[in-house]
């Protein structure tokens, strides 16, 4: 198992309950898990927690069965490769040059790159499509590009899991399939990954397994099929819902309108 949380419980201050409560999750090499819920049911605080960026209240982390405290973070980031949700361009860079600031974790603060790291950077961005963007500057690329680009950069670290935050947040139809079949891809040849994702019917289609998380809860766990159920998906997101089957065999969550019912 690459990726694994136990029991977690994550506490705000101020806040009047746990932003987690019990969560369990696990993610093995060539597995996709999709991370879904209603805003503030705790999905990115799920990340934080996984990554070290947010103290446990209670609860183990294990990143290749060794516990998340034991790591130093240079070590962690050569197993995780991290794609947060937001990150505003502030410096433009060549893509090749934020690619590789990916390599840093085995660089080092003061290592200059060498062939090895430029192939690496050459291999990621291959992988994600983004050879062509190599000499752009970073503020030109259009949302689905600087996407890719982002995924490079955590190719590059060329770790064992991907942890993307909404990865197709504000992207176009085009773009959001781009970016999912990328990922799938990359599971598919030995990745661990974890999306969170507010795109039910993409999850279904995509993820192996998903993760329904409420008000910082676990609510349903397992094959798409058995997660997006009419009456747990109503619940959870406070409004009905029908859910039919795609011809792949996947759940597809139907939003009702007042006055329609589900049969």
């Amino acid at each position: 198992m690459i990726l694994e949380a136990v029991e977690l419980e994550v506490r705000y201050r101020g806040a009047e309950r746990p932003a987690l409560d019990a969560v369990r999750c696990r993610v093995a090499p060539g597995e996709l898990l999709a991370v879904a819920g209603p805003n503030g049911s705790g999905k990115t605080t799920l990340v934080r927690a996984l990554t070290g960026l947010v103290p446990l209240a209670r609860g183990t982390v294990r990143i290749q069965g060794r516990e998340l405290g034991a790591w130093r973070r240079d070590e962690l980031a050569r197993v995780l490769g991290v794609v947060p949700q937001r990150e505003d361009i502030v410096f433009p860079l060549r893509v090749e040059e934020a690619v590789m600031l990916g390599r840093y974790a085995r660089l080092g603060a003061l290592g200059a790159p060498g062939a090895a790291d430029h192939a690496a950077v050459r291999a990621a961005l291959a992988r994600c499509d983004a050879d062509a963007l190599a000499s752009r500057s970073t503020d030109t690329l259009s949302g689905g590009e600087w996407q890719r680009v982002r995924v490079a950069r955590a190719l590059a670290q060329e770790p064992s899991a991907l942890v993307l935050d909404e990865p197709t947040a504000s992207l176009d139809v085009r773009h959001e399939m781009e970016i999912l079949e990328l990922i799938r891809g990359l599971v598919d040849h030995g990745l661990a990954g974890l999306v969170i994702t507010h795109q039910l019917n993409l999850a279904a289609r995509f993820a192996d397994r998903m993760l329904l998380l409420d008000e910082g809860r676990v609510v349903a766990e397992g094959a798409p099929a058995d997660v997006l159920r009419r009456e747990t998906v109503s619940r959870v997101f406070r409004w009905p819902v029908a859910v039919t089957t795609w011809c792949d065999g996947a759940p597809q969550v139907v939003p009702l309108r007042p006055g329609e019912t589900a049969e």
